[in-house]
């Protein structure tokens, strides 16, 4: 399914290289001011044109079609379109009978017996999170009334941690028509005690559900994470410091028991390297019923992580936007 939400529902839609990409956004309450511009900034972090992204250049100005009157959201269904510009969908044919390894292209035929949009991935494709990126500004704008704020930043890219050294490992994957992967880590501050459910709907479970559906994250871990496994109780826990729940540490990054604590939500994400890369692979060509040498053509991303943290930040809105409308309820 491509929707996603309770009370502030988003739904995606598009193919990389179709007409138009967007997203319907259910739920949002009125009054809220909204106008193009407002989109600018988070969309031009996601856009690609830095040393280590897709050499595809696309304008992605928004257009709202409906859901705002007079500059201010009305409460009803917003729809926000962009216009795919630049499309180079040759480069994507013989990818109907060699499939990309690491890519959906196989897993898409399959599934939709054929008739999938191969051309730049299609559905499958990076480009669909634009919607999200979207919708994400409009959460953003309920959680600024509660004080809420979400920031997400690179940890690290191709295993290096010295931000100085960034630049030559992606100039490094470039030379050898490679890619890399990143670490993200996301903060939310300014939470209220209470959001979230026990089990199934526990925030750490919404965010994750969130936050996988972003083409290429492999992982995911709250506070501590995994570190937490080779602690004791006595190192864990997080000692609490006043009746508002302040804890001295926040190893449990913000949540106990799938409610959130009062505390920052910190979460961390893997990013696997792109897919798509230049250097020759050996793969099956379901055409020959053969091991083939397979050339990927078209325009791809050394180092998508670079332009994941504004995905991070509009994923995690969606689900605390939801959460407190829930909450007030």
């Amino acid at each position: 399914m491509n929707c996603f939400g309770t009370l502030y529902r988003t739904t995606i839609f598009g193919e990389s290289h179709g007409i138009e990409i967007g997203a319907v956004i259910d739920g949002c309450p009125a009054g809220i001011p909204l106008c193009e511009d407002d989109f600018i900034p988070d969309l031009d972090r996601r856009r690609s044109g830095t040393r280590g992204t897709t050499p595809r250049k696309e304008s992605d100005l928004p257009a709202i079609v409906s859901g705002v009157f007079n500059g201010f959201t009305t409460g009803a269904p917003i729809t926000v379109l962009f216009k795919n510009e630049n499309v180079l969908s040759n480069d994507y044919k013989n990818l109907i009978t060699h499939p990309r390894p690491g890519h959906a292209d196989f897993v898409a035929q399959v599934k939709y017996k054929g008739f999938t949009d191969y051309r730049g991935g299609g559905h499958f494709s990076g480009r669909i999170t634009l919607g999200v990126v979207a919708s994400g500004v409009i959460a953003k704008k309920i959680l600024e009334k509660e004080n809420i704020n979400i920031q997400a930043s690179i940890l690290n890219i191709g295993g290096e941690n010295d931000k100085n050294r960034f630049s030559e490992i992606i100039e490094d994957a470039l030379r050898n028509r490679n890619s890399i992967g990143g670490t993200i880590e996301c903060k939310a501050s300014g939470i209220p005690i209470g959001l979230g459910e026990p089990f199934f709907n526990s925030v750490e479970s919404l965010i994750s559900h969130a936050i996988f559906a972003i083409p290429a994250v492999r992982g995911i871990e709250f506070g501590d994470g995994f570190k937490a496994a080779f602690q004791k109780g006595s190192e864990h826990n997080d000692l609490i410091a006043d009746r508002n729940g302040k804890t001295v540490t926040n190893h449990a990054g913000g949540i106990n028991g799938g409610i959130t604590n009062g505390n920052d939500i910190i979460f961390r994400i893997a990013v696997k390297p792109t897919s798509s890369i230049s250097s020759p692979q050996m793969t099956f060509n379901t055409e020959t019923q053969k091991i083939e040498e397979l050339v990927i053509k078209g325009r791809h991303d050394a180092c998508i992580a670079l332009r994941v943290p504004v995905i991070v930040e509009a994923m995690t809105a969606l689900v605390l936007a939801d959460l407190s409308l829930i909450h007030k309820k």
